[in-house]
């Protein structure tokens, strides 16, 4: 059985610096992370939503609290 959470789905906005990912734990159960990075410095993505504990039954529940939750995320889905 897999000890890390496995990245269903991660949606980025059009300029590639801020995403969202859903993900399905080893339990079966669902989250969702908001990230960062920033090109300049190399760091690579940090989570700035710090929504990663919270539990969903789905992935469309965890995708639509993420949805409410993230400003930009809606829009972005929405368009594509």
């Amino acid at each position: 059985m897999a000890h890390e959470n496995i990245v269903l789905r991660s949606i980025e906005i059009p300029e590639g610096w801020r995403c969202v990912d859903i993900f399905v734990r080893p339990d079966g159960t669902f989250g969702f992370e908001e990230f960062r990075q920033d090109p300049e410095n190399g760091r690579g993505w940090f989570p700035i939503g710090y929504h990663s504990g919270r539990i969903f039954e789905t992935e469309d529940a965890a995708l639509n609290e993420a949805m409410s939750k993230v400003p930009w995320l809606r829009e972005v889905v929405d368009a594509g």
